[in-house]
């Protein structure tokens, strides 16, 4: 079990004594795993409550897919998609994320009531961002990206992945912080899958200790990413493990990462995932009374 480094975690977020479940509803017709199934807002909304009853602790509401090879919606369309689903889970009482590269959409989710801003692109895609950021105060996921989602896949090169990761969320957070935001805000997402082959996916899994060193909350989102359904493969086909049957992998994912000192991880079935996380804490709970 990982000795990270303390963090404060931002204001207004649910204060938990082991890793936070964050589920995902993707409002949108093509999300790689699960696209068109909660496009429906209605379907969407109940979809958010039921992620809640399963055992997240947020719900991370995003209405544009960023699988790779993906093009963007239009503003307005995002919109159209988010803000009614973020305003009824919030009234009913769930702890909001909102999944977006848009400063527009997120200040729009925030006022719909909102906890937080996941923003793939760590405020790289929308120079409004930073400022949207800094004048709200709202807690905010930087995530490592490198380009947008139809580009990442030539942008995955690195020296050293862990080290380069590493200095460029620094960079991100100090241009935030440049920008008027408190870094007491910024929570860190290490960005699995984008601009990265599985080898950099597993590296940076093995090294989380050199994000949770930087200080600030650790988001790990691998649910059902391809380097699983690699890892999963056929080994007489070597057809990938589809995207719905890698929940359990997902969810040994998400106990090692709990175990490694992550703040949350972002998964799209939640059940196995609160399992494992209170199992993480058990036996944590148990290691400290020796």
């Amino acid at each position: 079990m990982s000795n990270s480094v303390p963090h404060s975690l931002p204001s207004g977020l649910p204060r938990l004594d082991r890793c936070a479940v964050m589920g995902v509803v993707n409002v949108t017709p093509d999300s790689f795993s699960d696209g068109g199934l909660w496009h429906d807002p209605a379907k969407a909304i109940a979809h958010g409550l039921a992620l809640r009853a399963r055992g997240a602790d947020l719900v991370d509401v995003g209405g544009e897919s960023t699988r790779p090879g993906s093009q963007r919606v239009p503003e307005d369309e995002e919109l159209r998609r988010v803000v009614p689903v973020v305003r009824e889970l919030a009234a009913a009482g769930v702890a909001v994320s909102v999944d977006t590269m848009r400063a527009s959409v997120a200040e729009r989710a925030l006022e719909a009531g909102a906890l937080l801003v996941n923003d793939v692109s760590g405020g790289l895609a929308d120079p409004a961002m930073a400022r949207m950021v800094a004048a709200t105060g709202a807690p905010f996921v930087v995530m490592h990206w490198r380009g947008q989602s139809a580009d990442m896949d030539r942008l995955a090169v690195y020296g050293d992945v862990v080290a380069d990761v590493v200095g460029e969320l620094t960079a991100r957070m100090d241009a935030l912080v440049a920008a008027g935001a408190d870094e007491r805000q910024l929570i860190l997402d290490p960005g699995l899958g984008f601009a990265k082959t599985a080898e950099h996916n597993w590296a940076l899994l093995g090294r989380l200790d050199a994000l949770t060193a930087l200080g600030r909350p650790v988001l790990v989102a691998a649910s059902r990413k391809r380097f699983l359904g690699t890892l999963l493969a056929d080994p007489e086909t070597g057809d990938l493990r589809p995207a719905r049957e890698r929940d359990d992998a997902t969810a040994a994912v998400s106990a090692l990462s709990a175990g490694a000192g992550a703040w949350a991880v972002r998964v799209h079935d939640v059940s196995g995932t609160a399992d494992a996380v209170r199992v993480v804490a058990a036996w944590r709970r148990a290691a400290r009374q020796e």
